[in-house]
């Protein structure tokens, strides 16, 4: 059997697809005789378009990331789909004509246009290489290109067995394409490794699509039949290793490898073990299972490490929700001895300590995702994040401390949130400014599929609609959007416009100032050394020498209530009785400084510890300035401030 997995616009061109590595592996794996390759449209679509229009890699990463929660990605195969270059081309400008450019809405227009003819060709190719089965993944804005050239393909050779599959088939929505698309003849929903083999089985004619949980398949009256979804999701053992074969030749063969640097995607666990026991109230990206499971270090590692070697990349994203936090003490320092010198993108959890950042920094986990979300402890209840804004504004110091890059958004628009919870998140922005900022302005949640704000209208949205893009893109009645639909509309809830556009303007403004935004300090034992650069602070130095004030500042490397923290300054400070009052007396001087950050009754500083270049710099300075001072036509001394 001659099985073609074809990766449709708009997935990203800078890796390939884990899913249909997957599927390639587990139906070559488990089906002696069976073939399975690869066919790369999103790339042929990048050389395609290349070549008829001024569309370069900012475009691309458009349709593909950026515009996801707009739709555009969809609306531009639309045109494929029902075989109409001008389809709904007024409802798509009335529906974003205010929040898209002048330039960026004609490329929208100009694509559309040109959609059919390119899905017509992809469904040439893909019938000329004779395939028995075509599977399309379908994930983020891949739903209608993948549905446009499954429709084609029909139309072209009848005979080929179209199947379905992604992160856009899950449960219902599965079922929804299904039944509406009859040129989709199989819908595989959730976790494939095992599914697909079966199927193919079925194809063969050797299986009983009843038997295969989550499938949708027609019966003899040609009625669509979803089998009910499978009761457990997949042991570890069983998530099959990815098979990548074709996509790095492919890429160097484009004219999309002069935009990007390709990476790896390796996969270490499946599931949110935070998300088990509290399940974040707008995040719905673990679809139907969210049961943590986690491969064993000794395999996890092992496949990195093969991939690595096999395809000569060291750039790779762990696409795990979550990291599993065993992989600390096990995978990362086998990582570390390794010689590899990997640069690993990773989700974690924002509650982690230095000394687990470090090793990440160590085994070359670059690149982290602490899904912060916000700085106010009470908003973050409401998310049922399981930290506080403490913490998280102690993960952006230590990340910085560590040298990662921390990739954080700001969310607002949570039900019984209150402009009086950002206002003072808001005033201390700018002593944060050193810091990584969140990635774009604050957004309004969307409401998810799967999500406890979909499923649970008590938490605070009761009337919900399939958002406005699958109204300008499907021909479909309401009801079946309303199964198709990942993202729904809901009525504004939580903090005003106003006080939405008071803490975009202060992100905004932390945007501009980072590049040139400082503050470091540096423990010298008898003193602790502080240097700011920073727009709203005039200071540019200070030193803490009184004991109080360096044990202080030490035990605020955690976040710490006033009260915990005059009990232990007095346990630390022989014969000395600290106050609550003094203690809040230094807290209050040092948010004036903007040294420490508060949040709900706790307090933690935001200096990162000085890298030796900083200290020395400064230390240059200061003699350089004594130096001129004395005798401007001396030179000044070399530095004589060393620091481990």
């Amino acid at each position: 059997m001659r099985v073609l997995l074809v990766n449709m616009p708009w997935s990203p061109i800078d890796v390939p697809s884990l899913a249909l590595g997957i599927l390639k592996r587990s139906a070559t794996a488990n089906r002696p005789g069976t073939t399975a390759e690869v066919y790369h449209a999103n790339l042929e679509y990048t050389d395609w378009i290349t070549e008829r229009t001024e569309f370069g890699k900012n475009d691309y990463e458009f349709y593909s990331l950026s515009s996801y929660f707009l739709g555009c990605g969809d609306w531009i195969f639309s045109s494929a789909l029902y075989d109409d270059p001008s389809w709904r081309t007024e409802e798509f400008t009335a529906a974003l004509g205010g929040k898209l450019s002048e330039t960026r809405m004609r490329r929208c227009h100009e694509l559309h246009a040109l959609a059919p003819e390119f899905v017509e060709r992809t469904a040439r190719e893909i019938v000329a290489r004779e395939p028995d089965v075509v599977g399309f993944c379908s994930t983020f804005q891949q739903n209608t290109a993948a549905l446009a050239a499954a429709k084609h393909v029909k139309r072209l050779a009848p005979h080929i067995t179209t199947v379905l599959g992604g992160a856009n088939c899950d449960a219902e929505q599965g079922h929804a394409a299904h039944r509406n698309f009859p040129f989709v003849d199989y819908v595989v929903r959730g976790e494939g490794e095992a599914a697909f083999p079966r199927l193919l089985d079925v194809v063969e004619g050797s299986g009983r699509p009843r038997a295969i949980p989550g499938l949708c398949w027609r019966d003899a009256e040609g009625t669509s039949v979803a089998n009910p979804m499978a009761a457990s999701p997949l042991p570890p053992a069983a998530i099959t290793s990815p098979d990548y074969t074709g996509y790095f030749e492919r890429l160097a063969a484009s004219a999309a490898r002069h935009w990007v640097e390709p990476k790896l995607v390796v996969e270490g666990a499946r599931g949110c073990w935070w998300g088990e026991k509290h399940h974040c109230t707008f995040c719905g990206l673990n679809g139907t299972f969210m049961e943590f499971r986690s491969k064993t270090p000794e395999r996890f590692y092992d496949e990195i490490m093969e991939l690595a070697r096999t395809h000569r990349v060291l750039d790779m994203y762990v696409v795990d929700n979550i990291l599993d936090m065993g992989y600390v003490r096990t995978v990362l320092p086998r990582i570390v001895d390794s010689g590899y010198d990997l640069r690993l993108h990773i989700e974690i959890k924002a509650n982690m300590r230095r000394s687990q950042l470090q090793t990440l920094a160590d085994a070359g986990m670059i690149y982290v995702q602490p899904g912060i979300e916000s700085l106010n402890s009470r908003v973050l209840n409401l998310m049922d994040k399981g930290v506080s804004g403490c913490q998280n504004v102690r993960m952006l110091r230590d990340g910085a401390e560590t040298g990662l890059a921390v990739s954080w958004n700001y969310l607002h628009g949570f039900p019984d949130e209150r402009d009086e919870d950002y206002d003072p998140v808001i005033a201390q922005l700018p002593a944060l400014e050193h810091l990584r900022p969140p990635v774009d302005l604050s957004a309004r949640i969307a409401i998810e599929r799967f999500s406890p704000y979909f499923s649970r209208p008590e938490l605070g949205f009761e009337t919900l609609r399939p958002d406005i893009q699958y109204r300008f893109t499907y021909d479909l009645p309401e009801s079946e959007l309303y199964d198709l639909a990942y993202v729904f509309e809901a009525p504004e809830r939580g903090i005003g416009r106003q006080t939405a556009q008071r803490l975009n303007d202060a992100i905004k403004t932390w945007h501009e100032a980072h590049a040139s935004s400082r503050l470091t300090h540096t423990d010298l034992g008898d003193r602790i050394l502080l240097v700011s650069r920073r727009r709203a602070f005039d200071w540019r130095t200070r030193e803490l020498t009184r004991p109080v004030e360096l044990a202080a500042f030490r035990l605020l490397d955690q976040p710490h209530q006033p009260a915990a923290l005059a009990r232990k300054l007095t346990g630390q400070l022989a014969g000395a009785a600290v106050d609550e009052a003094s203690v809040q007396e230094l807290l209050d001087r040092w948010l004036e400084w903007g040294v420490v950050f508060t949040d709900a009754g706790q307090y933690v500083h935001v200096a990162p510890a000085a890298v030796n270049e900083d200290l020395l710099r400064l230390e240059f300075m200061r003699r350089a300035t004594a130096a001129d001072e004395e005798s401007p036509a001396e030179s000044p001394a070399p530095p004589a401030v060393a620091v481990s």
